[in-house]
């Protein structure tokens, strides 16, 4: 083992290599910063450059893209309100509100490191125990996936502030627009009523756009056009000290871990991801919280537990790739192309017939991390001039990357149309005070719970087969007493507002 370790090591060391994972890096962050322009489109374009390199090479250079990538949606998310990337939504919940009251460099600082210990935490559980984790995720069938489902769209009631009602409404809205489109078990229309438009469905980051971006931007000419403000988007940069904020991070352990734990489990089961972790590790962040009633404020915890979580699922997602052979994501999927272009079988026999390969893999993760961190933190002032641009440069800016990721998802001209007409929703919902995150979980999870049902059934009949597995009867006794807790949360915060109220009436 330690050979092998020693000999993927000094294969990711070399100098040359160590180079093309510093371009990697950068261009992974640079692409997630853009709305629209994923980290698996990065890693795409990536894959045919790596063709000529060393298997390990090439891999390794994918994964600093893949590391970069999960961090760079934070520059957006918390600058401009805008995710990135799928992955980054709960990080616009605090980030954002912390970036508006003045502290940009803090917000970004935060999620940078908190994505670094999320990553190096993820990779060490990788080596430790990558066997046993993905032994538990291969015997998952569809009735705990469904219930894992199930559990997750129970986020939804800690997502709604103090309005249980519209927070749920906005649910359904989301989860009525992913039935739109072909059917995802047997490719037939559904509520397309003929129009060509509808006939391929909602793509999910043309909602995401749509919902957060378009309607963001919106808002953004409108309170312009109120207060007629030529200042930047952001008020005001004042001055933060990096290591500073890495011992503000390091002061919350519990939710670093437990954060970075969700992120791995969930990167451990295919097709789960980054988004569902981001906003899993938000909803236990706030629920743990002895002030829950701080997050959507700018609370530093909401910006640790959503940027661990989501980077965590990287190495999360590399042990049921390495272990079993299944990828855990779209891009594991292409990091095992990369391997099988080069002859190289991805399963159990990896580590016994590659063990220098998939120990140097370990290495890369570790190196890219480190990568990801330096290039930020050198680069944070950067970054921060774009509070400095005044929004009548930045608003038509940021609508042009929007129109060209949106574009460049499927090439088709009908998803402009569908992006203009989902960020008038989104601004109209915004501007009736309708929580937007419930909607974007609703199309997030919707045709993946859909999906896991209609196989369940297909597979047994029987109803009581979710009850009776012990797996999804304990995802489905935890999505209870997750409504239950939410529900009594929001009372609870009823309850404290209503004194306040009361006694401002009687002045």
């Amino acid at each position: 083992m330690l050979d092998a370790f020693l000999a993927g090591a000094h294969q990711v060391f070399a100098f040359d290599t160590l180079i093309y994972m510093l371009i990697g890096s950068v261009a992974g962050i640079v692409a997630a910063a853009i709305p629209g322009f994923t980290v698996t489109m990065a890693i795409i374009l990536t894959l045919p450059l790596t063709f000529t390199m060393d298997p390990l090479q090439g891999v390794s250079v994918m994964l600093s893209v893949y590391v970069g990538g999960y961090t760079g949606g934070l520059i957006s998310a918390a600058l401009l309100g805008i995710p990135g990337t799928p992955s980054s939504v709960a990080t616009t919940f605090d980030a954002f509100p912390m970036a508006r009251g003045g502290e940009p460099g803090r917000a970004l600082s935060l999620g940078v490191w908190a994505s670094f210990f999320g990553t190096v935490i993820s990779t060490i559980i990788l080596i430790v125990a990558a066997p046993p984790l993905a032994l538990i995720a291969v015997k998952l069938g569809p009735w705990e996936y469904f219930s894992l489902i199930v559990f997750a769209l129970t986020i939804v009631a800690s997502l709604v502030g103090n309005s249980l009602m519209r927070g749920l409404i906005a649910g359904v809205i989301g989860l009525g627009l992913a039935t739109i489109g072909p059917d995802p078990m047997m490719g037939r229309p559904r509520l397309t009523f003929e129009s060509d438009i509808l006939m391929p469905g909602l793509p999910f980051l043309i909602v995401l756009i749509g919902i957060f971006a378009i309607s963001q931007l919106m808002g953004e000419v409108e309170d312009h056009g109120k207060n007629d403000n030529k200042g930047a988007l952001i008020p005001d940069v004042i001055e933060f000290k990096t290591w500073a904020v890495m011992r503000e991070v390091l002061m919350h352990p519990v939710n670093l871990v437990r954060s970075s734990l969700i992120g791995v489990f969930i990167g451990a089961l295919p097709g789960a991801g980054g988004s569902i972790a981001n906003l899993l590790a938000y909803d236990q962040a706030k629920r743990s919280s002895k002030t829950p009633e701080k997050f959507g404020k700018g609370n530093p915890d909401g910006v640790i537990a959503s940027e661990a979580g989501n980077s965590a699922t990287a190495g999360g997602g590399l042990i049921p790739m390495i272990a079993l052979g299944i990828p855990g994501s779209a891009v594991d999927a292409i990091l095992m192309a990369a391997l099988m272009v080069h002859g190289i079988s991805v399963g159990p026999r990896l580590i016994m017939d590659h063990a220098d390969l998939a120990y140097g893999m370990f290495v890369a993760m570790i190196v890219a991390s480190l990568m990801m961190l330096v290039v930020c933190v050198l680069s944070m002032r950067l970054f921060l001039r774009v509070t400095d641009i005044p929004k009548q440069f930045i608003v038509p800016t940021v609508m042009i990357c929007c129109v060209i990721g949106a574009f460049a998802l499927n090439n088709r001209v009908s998803d402009l149309y569908l992006l203009g007409a989902i960020g008038l929703v989104g601004y109209g919902l915004k501007s009736l005070d309708y929580p937007l995150a419930p909607l974007v979980l609703g199309v997030i999870l919707g045709p993946i719970a859909e999906t896991n049902l209609r196989r369940a059934l297909m597979s047994d009949g029987d109803w009581t087969v979710f009850f009776t597995r012990p797996i999804s009867a304990v995802l489905l006794a935890a999505a209870l007493l997750s409504v239950i807790f939410s529900v009594r949360s929001v009372l609870k915060m009823r309850r404290k507002d209503r004194p306040a109220t009361d006694e401002q009436d009687g002045d």
